[in-house]
């Protein structure tokens, strides 16, 4: 049995096209705002708690955009709180949210 995507009418297709489209663009300006200096880092955590594109933005794209934090010590501090490279804001544990806090907060 092989695991073939859905068949999507070509309207719902490009619907979905749409979506994901604009989901990147939100994320973009999330990581630019967060970057730039717009928004914090905890803002960003309570606006994942009723926003589905930020809940879905990886955490390692958020982390990296903050000032001042690169490639290495996002990873650096994931992977010593225990957070996997690929776990999402909506994915993270109460004890993961405050120790990434207390490390970027």
């Amino acid at each position: 049995m092989s695991s073939q995507p859905p068949q999507l009418t070509d309207e719902a297709r490009i619907a979905a096209l749409e979506k994901a489209a604009e989901a990147r663009q939100v994320r973009a300006e999330l990581k630019r705002l967060l970057k730039v200096g717009s928004i914090s880092f905890p803002e960003l955590l309570v606006q994942a708690d009723s926003d589905e594109t930020v809940a879905k933005t990886k955490v390692l794209a958020v982390l990296e955009s903050l000032p001042g934090v690169g490639k290495v010590k996002a990873r650096r501090t994931m992977d010593s709180i225990g957070i996997a490279q690929n776990r999402r804001l909506r994915g993270l544990g109460e004890k993961q949210r405050r120790e990434l806090l207390a490390a970027f907060g």
